[in-house]
């Protein structure tokens, strides 16, 4: 598994090097940012789906590749203590069709995260799997359960028509929950990331 690292103070086009592969990372790119403003503290967050961990510039490659995993493993606790696992959004969704929407008899197969950046959830009728985006990881419960409800509805209508719109109508903090999801992504628009960042995060 590989990480990047690159300066924060790098001009516009200047050359981003990649390092060696870090001892303890099983999942992910890990991208480090070499700061010449940050001199002791180290930080780490999550950004374009990868963990981001910027360092001081003058850190030694020795304890970059002994801090850098503990930075990753401390952010990988904390979303995992409080992402709903995978198998509670399942029952999830049953409590929401049971409550809101009886006369839908089908359930999903499958309920999974997954890495989504155009959308909030998907639904493959055909196989029953639901897919939501782990932008969702430690929303509102008001705004995953909107999601939820979403995606669960086209287990029974596969379009966006009258009666689709009907039954997510019944949704009772509907309002609430897009106005968080409109906010989060005009958000993430208004906090782009900075160009240098941005070149790597989409290689």
């Amino acid at each position: 598994m590989s990480f990047d690292s690159f300066r924060d103070d790098l001009p516009d086009g200047a050359d981003l090097d990649a390092d060696a592969t870090l001892p303890g990372i099983s999942e992910g790119e890990i991208v480090v940012i070499r700061s010449t403003r940050r001199k002791k503290n180290i930080s780490a967050y999550r950004a374009g789906g990868r963990i981001v961990v910027s360092i001081p510039a003058r850190m030694s490659k020795a304890d970059e590749r002994a801090m850098v995993p503990e930075m990753v493993a401390k952010i990988r606790a904390q979303e995992a203590a409080i992402t709903m696992s995978e198998s509670a959004l399942a029952q999830r969704i049953d409590e929401l069709l049971l409550e809101l929407a009886p006369e839908i008899t089908i359930r999903p197969s499958d309920v999974a995260w997954r890495a989504m950046r155009e959308r909030w959830g998907s639904c493959t009728s055909v196989d029953r799997t639901i897919r939501i985006s782990d932008r969702l990881k430690g929303a509102p419960s008001h705004a995953l359960d909107y999601v939820l409800f979403h995606e669960a509805i086209h287990l029974h209508i596969s379009d966006h028509g009258e009666g689709f719109k009907a039954i997510l109508a019944r949704f009772p903090t509907a309002d609430v929950a897009s106005a968080y999801l409109d906010g989060y992504e005009a958000a993430e628009t208004a906090l782009a990331l900075p160009e240098a960042l941005k070149k790597l995060l989409n290689k």
